[in-house]
């Protein structure tokens, strides 16, 4: 049986994967897009920044955040100067640090989608007078949609299984910071295996079905785009 704390963590997760995945796609999209078309040697490391969060240990980009946000620091006592409020150990906190940690989640699928795309269809729009907003809705954005709802599926996944900054950061906070990977940790610290077996099913069979769905998105758009570049090859009288 879930508790009732369980339903507030699970509420609480699935709003900040939610808010987290609209701010990721929002920064990640155009970040993606600049290091797509990016020539400088600089490149590199902009990218390997990004990426960092797949290799670093999550307490380790917490810790460097915790301090960050404590109201000693620069980002912390501005946000408490704005708001009123301490940054650390609030909902804003895990949002921010999750924005951080799920970052190249999102923009690498939608990198690799821009640098595919190439530059010959979207000059060929330019020529025909679409600006820079028409160009990326009509032309890009239907061409690479696929990856757009991999890298959204992904930042959501991945940001529904933190654990290490949620905790760093965020603490555990019924309601305010306390998500589903806290409260599975809670229950087997004290050896109530049910409930935690419940949780970690949960989130086992809810990571599989995203993922699955994103192979079964790819596969779907993959397939579309063959068919369509065999029947460019065809007479137009064996179309179908």
């Amino acid at each position: 049986m879930i508790e009732n704390s369980d339903l507030i963590a699970l509420f609480t997760t699935l709003k900040m994967a939610t808010i987290t995945t609209i701010i990721l796609m929002v920064i990640g999209t155009p970040l993606a897009w600049y290091l797509a078309k990016m020539k400088s040697r600089y490149k590199i490391v902009i990218e390997a920044i990004v990426a960092l969060p797949i290799v670093l240990p999550p307490t380790v980009l917490g810790f460097y955040l915790l301090i960050a946000f404590s109201p000693e620091h620069l980002p912390g006592k501005l946000w408490q100067d704005i708001t009123g409020q301490q940054l650390a150990f609030s909902f804003s906190a895990i949002v921010i640090g999750s924005v951080f940690y799920s970052l190249p989640f999102v923009v690498q699928p939608i990198q690799k989608a821009f640098e595919q795309l190439g530059d010959d269809i979207i000059e060929a729009g330019a020529m025909l007078g679409a600006n820079a907003l028409d160009r990326f809705f009509t032309i890009v954005l239907p061409i690479t949609k696929a990856s757009f709802i991999t890298a959204a599926s992904l930042g959501f996944a991945h940001t529904v299984g933190e654990f290490g900054i949620v905790l760093m950061i965020g603490g555990n906070i019924s309601g305010e910071t306390k998500v589903l990977s806290i409260s599975l940790f809670e229950h087997v610290e004290a050896f109530d295996y049910a409930k935690a077996h419940i949780l970690a099913a949960s989130l086992l069979v809810g990571s599989f079905l995203i993922l699955a769905l994103v192979y079964l998105l790819n596969y779907t758009s993959n397939t579309s785009h063959t068919v369509k570049n065999n029947q460019s090859v065809l007479p137009k009288d064996m179309r179908s």
